[in-house]
C-alpha cells in the first residue's frame, strides 16, 4: 500500500468516525437512550432492526470503499472525491451513503421501539435533503458538469433503480420519457 493509499485510508475512517459515526452511533447511544436497550435475541422486532442496521452497516462501507477507491476522495465535504463516482451502489441511486445511514437509524428506531430515535431520524432526512439540494448537488454540477447532469438523469436521488446505470445509457429526456 502507498503512502498515499493509507493517508487516503485514514482520511476516509476519520470522516467516517466523525460524521455517520456521530450521526447514527454516539448521538443516538449517548442522548436518545440506546444505550439503555435490552436486546432479546428472540424477539422478532429487534431483530428486523438488527438487519436493517447491519444492512446500513454494510452498504456504508461500501461507498466510502468507493469513494476511496474510484473517486479518490473521502465522505466529508471539506475532503470530496476528485473523480466523480458512478460504480458501486452509485449505479443505483444517487445518495446510497445517506440511504445506509437512514436504515442504520431507522433499524436502531426499531430495535429500541423509540419514536425519539425515529423523529430524530426523521431530522436527519430532512437535513440530508436540504443538504443534498442545496449543496451536495450544485456543487457537483459545477465540479463534474454535462458528466454530473447525464447521470442525474438516469439515477435518482433516494429510490434506487432495478438495474444499474452505465455511463452512455440511452437519455430518458431525449427519448421522451423521465
Amino acid at each position: 500500500m502507498t503512502p498515499g493509499n493509507v493517508l487516503l485510508a485514514l482520511r476516509s475512517l476519520l470522516w467516517t468516525v466523525l460524521m455517520p459515526g456521530m450521526v447514527a452511533g454516539y448521538i443516538p447511544w449517548r442522548y436518545l437512550g440506546l444505550n439503555a436497550v435490552t436486546f432479546v435475541p428472540g424477539n422478532a422486532r429487534q431483530l428486523l432492526g438488527l438487519a436493517s442496521a447491519i444492512l446500513g452497516v454494510a452498504l456504508l462501507a461500501e461507498c466510502i470503499w468507493e469513494f476511496a477507491r474510484r473517486g479518490r476522495g473521502t465522505l466529508s465535504p471539506v475532503d470530496p472525491p476528485v473523480h466523480l463516482v458512478v460504480e458501486g451502489l452509485y449505479k443505483y441511486v444517487r445518495n446510497p451513503m445517506y440511504v445506509a445511514v437512514t436504515l442504520i437509524v431507522l433499524g436502531e428506531a426499531v430495535i429500541a421501539a423509540s419514536w425519539t430515535v425515529f423523529f430524530y431520524w426523521v431530522c436527519f432526512f430532512i437535513a440530508a435533503n436540504v443538504f443534498v439540494v442545496g449543496y451536495e448537488e450544485p456543487w457537483l454540477r459545477r465540479q463534474f458538469g454535462e458528466s454530473y447532469e447525464q447521470y442525474t438523469r438516469h439515477v435518482r436521488c433516494w429510490v434506487p433503480r432495478l438495474t444499474p446505470y452505465r455511463v452512455g445509457d440511452q437519455d430518458p429526456v431525449a427519448l421522451g420519457g423521465a
